[in-house]
């Protein structure tokens, strides 16, 4: 075998650091600029889209911010709106409520004012017809009808006591 035979060595070491020499400037002036540079690219990818991250992530925490604060805005207002209906309706109820007992206040008056009114009425005839009675009584025990006067006195004082 040619490559263990010892006088073909110093040519084959001197081939092995050429090619070696040259793979390695290869490696140090083409390959590794562009793997340096596209891992490069790479770190600046990462480091922007993290950058991108955090802005988006900031701005969503604003966003959220914003709209629980509207939110808290909103039930506030409806809140208010609500507060502000009830106190109209309880306002309307009450002036109806006023109205109605106004009304009733003054049937009742009215109601109170006929029942005493009939009630003189009616006093008026027990007395008429008492005294009728009376009479009838008197004549039916007696035999002789009492005058007018004397049964109306009766029954006045028959009523009083």
């Amino acid at each position: 075998m040619p490559q263990l035979n010892q006088l073909d060595w110093a040519p084959q070491i001197i081939w092995l650091i050429i090619t070696f020499g040259i793979l390695y400037l290869l490696m140090v002036w083409v390959a590794l600029p562009r793997i340096g540079a596209v891992i490069d690219k790479r770190a600046a990818k990462i480091a922007a889209d993290l950058k991108a991250a955090e802005t988006n992530k900031r701005e969503t925490e604003e966003a959220i911010a914003a709209y629980e604060q509207a939110l808290a805005t909103a039930k506030q207002k409806a809140h208010a709106i609500v507060d502000e209906g009830r106190a109209k309706l309880k306002a309307e109820t009450d002036a109806e409520r006023a109205e109605l007992d106004q009304r009733l206040a003054a049937k009742a008056e009215d109601a109170a004012a006929e029942i005493d009114k009939a009630k003189k009425s009616a006093m008026k005839d027990i007395n008429t017809v008492a005294a009728e009675a009376a009479a009838d009584i008197v004549k039916q025990l007696i035999g002789v009808a009492p005058s007018k006067a004397d049964l109306e006195k009766a029954v006045t004082a028959a009523r009083r006591a």
